[in-house]
């Protein structure tokens, strides 16, 4: 487990000498200035950490606990091109920085290196920055021109947190640029179907990693002895409501997997054929029948072995993706980043990466103090970071004091920040334990 002292230290390295540099880099600072790099990123980051509706007025408290006095006035002027630039600098190097924790005690994900779940979360901004972060346009002009996406990789096992990249909005999550480290040897990667790629596959697989995701409808499925096979026709031709056989995936080349199917009941069915007819129609589109006959079936491919990952864990860990679209919604119900009170564009962007950068710090936060508990609660731990984050603003730059203000975080977050048991929608988390040993062989 990462120690107090060590999450101090990476703290004070980028909230001062990091920021201090990026200030010079960027230009921010061009003379001795009291609000420096290193004031002005503690100023705004834990400012909106602890009220991401902060105005002017309590951001200039913020920078008066960290010992500049400055204007409401004097602080709004500080946002510009060379501010933000400088905040991105200080992000991308908080994001090389690894905080993580022993891997929490959940068999399903010991049993591999690490549980990682990828998947972007899109930012839009004003249009006056779509030269920077280009946005996916619309059917409107305005409010469409700028976009920033985000690419995340989370371990569920250790809480280590890969990202935020950023890339433009417009960019497809395939052009998403590559995380610092690859995924290490015995690791599983669970991604959407916006990452399905047999070439990314078989790369993971030559790194002896696994990956699991859903079937991306229209691909070449091939059994194991290389036949084709119509996969609604097969599937039903089998006369059971669940299958875990080998195939082999793809046209041009052939990749090696598993295809588990498990038939899900008529309800379900029907709203999924609802759903694709819904969605073709504001598309002006039509539904394939292969679609809507695969829509009874919940289809998974996966190159991990069955001593590792079987059927019943596959569905529940595959289930477990939607914990980093759960942080996501943290990260914009409770820490706002996709939002700000201003309209002005360069103290918009100026907004985002601090607000980005507060919640890779509530991340850090997070992982130091409850990730080691199965049924941690992420946005309760938020609630109560930020109760502390003014206060943890004013001691950063001091080594023994911070570690007293972070010790007193880690209580606070160890003491109630858990999840209630639900008997009728059981948690990922409750899912996960209760996959035993007898279920998982």
């Amino acid at each position: 487990m990462p120690t107090i002292p060590y999450l101090a230290h990476a703290l004070q390295t980028v909230f001062t000498t990091t920021a201090d540099r990026a200030a010079q880099a960027t230009r921010f600072v061009q003379r001795r200035s009291k609000l420096g790099g290193a004031a002005f990123t503690q100023t705004v980051v834990f400012g909106w950490l602890a009220n991401p509706h902060a105005t002017l007025d309590e951001l200039a408290q913020t920078a008066a606990t960290v010992g500049v006095p400055i204007t409401a006035q004097g602080l709004d002027q500080r946002f510009t091109p060379a501010a933000s630039a400088c905040l991105q600098q200080v992000l991308a190097a908080a994001v090389a920085t690894v905080i993580a924790t022993d891997p929490v005690a959940v068999p399903s994900l010991q049993r591999f290196t690490g549980v990682y779940v990828q998947d972007s979360t899109t930012i839009p901004l004003p249009d006056a920055v779509g030269t920077l972060w280009p946005g996916c346009g619309g059917s409107t002009v305005h409010g469409t021109q700028a976009a920033l996406k985000c690419q995340v990789r989370l371990d569920l096992a250790t809480g280590s947190l890969a990202g935020p990249l950023l890339q433009a909005g417009r960019a497809h999550d395939h052009a998403a640029p590559p995380f610092a480290t690859p995924l290490p040897a015995g690791a599983l990667r669970v991604a959407d179907l916006g990452y399905f790629d047999l070439d990314d596959f078989a790369t993971l697989a030559a790194q002896d990693s696994y990956w699991l995701s859903r079937l991306k409808v229209g691909t070449r499925v091939a059994d194991a002895a290389g036949q084709r096979r119509d996969l609604p026709r097969w599937l039903a031709a089998q006369g059971t409501a669940t299958l875990d056989v080998p195939v082999q995936l793809g046209a041009r080349r052939q990749v090696a997997a598993r295809l588990l199917a498990v038939r899900v009941p008529q309800e379900v069915a029907d709203q999924r054929r609802r759903k694709l007819r819904t969605e073709a129609r504001r598309k002006g589109q039509a539904v394939s029948a292969q679609r809507l006959a695969l829509a009874e079936w919940t289809i998974l491919v996966t190159n991990a072995p069955v001593e590792l990952l079987p059927l019943a864990a596959a569905l529940v860990i595959a289930r477990a993706r939607w914990q980093i679209e759960l942080l996501f919604k943290l990260w914009k119900s409770h820490g706002r980043v996709d939002e700000s009170r201003s309209g002005q564009p360069w103290r918009v962007m100026c907004e985002v990466y601090a607000k980005l950068l507060a919640m890779v710090v509530q991340h850090w936060l997070c992982v130091v103090s409850c990730w080691h508990y199965p049924d941690r609660s992420l946005p309760k731990a938020a609630q109560a970071v930020r109760k502390h984050a003014v206060h943890l603003a004013s001691v950063v730059d001091n080594p023994l004091q911070s570690e007293h203000a972070l010790s007193a975080i880690q209580r606070t977050l160890q003491a109630g920040c858990r999840m209630n048991r639900r008997k009728k929608a059981p948690n990922t988390w409750q899912l996960l334990l209760d996959l035993s040993d007898g279920g998982l062989a």
